[in-house]
């Protein structure tokens, strides 16, 4: 996990599955921190996303090219800042938990990821200083569950209980945020992709 766990395992075999890994690899990198200047340079000349131009997905990632382009590390960092980390209290809190409906108490949705964790084989370092449900984290648990080419009921399973509820409502708030200007890009991209996720998973359930 970003700043948690460490994740590597053998990459997906479908060219489907990679570039899902990848989606899920670079949301939780720009949410975990200010892209440098290296990764804004791969951005730019990333491949235009597949699938038709006026589809949701591929209009939000040619909107975060674009962004990425006319972008200046210094200011990125200054934008993540105050937006996701702040001095005392950030303006958009980073952590999913605090984004579910009211009848989930935090608390024990934080005991069950750390319990799916757990079963997952994916102990916390000691050195981390997040706390699990850093959308960054859910993010590359995902990651792990795709490269690692675990079961889609596992990985939708994940998604659907530790990812797609709180990790909407975080970009949701990052889109309606005042300081958020490159960020509302990462956002609108993340919710796009997260969405072809969810209606994936619900195609996959019919079929079964």
């Amino acid at each position: 996990m970003s700043g948690g766990e460490e994740l590597r395992e053998p990459q997906p075999a479908s060219e489907e599955d990679a570039a899902r890994a990848h989606c899920y690899a670079l949301i939780g990198r720009l949410f975990y921190d200010a892209p440098d200047s290296i990764l804004l340079a791969q951005l730019c000349r990333a491949e235009v996303a597949a699938g038709a131009d006026g589809a949701p997905l591929a209009q939000a990632w040619q909107a975060l090219r674009d962004a990425c382009g006319t972008a200046y590390p210094v200011v990125l960092k200054q934008e993540y800042d105050t937006l996701l980390v702040g001095v005392g209290k950030s303006e958009v809190t980073p952590y999913t938990s605090h984004y579910l409906s009211k009848d989930i108490a935090p608390d024990r949705h934080l005991v069950q990821l750390r319990q799916q964790l757990e079963h997952l084989g994916l102990g916390r370092r000691t050195a981390a200083s997040e706390v699990e449900d850093h959308v960054s984290g859910v993010c590359d648990v995902m990651r792990f569950l795709i490269e690692g080419a675990r079961p889609l009921s596992e990985q939708r399973l994940f998604f659907k209980d530790f990812v797609y509820p709180g990790a909407t409502g975080f970009c949701d708030a990052v889109k309606k945020a005042t300081s958020a200007s490159f960020y509302r890009h990462v956002a609108g991209f993340a919710l796009a992709f997260l969405d072809v996720e969810r209606e994936a998973f619900e195609m996959e359930d019919a079929d079964a």
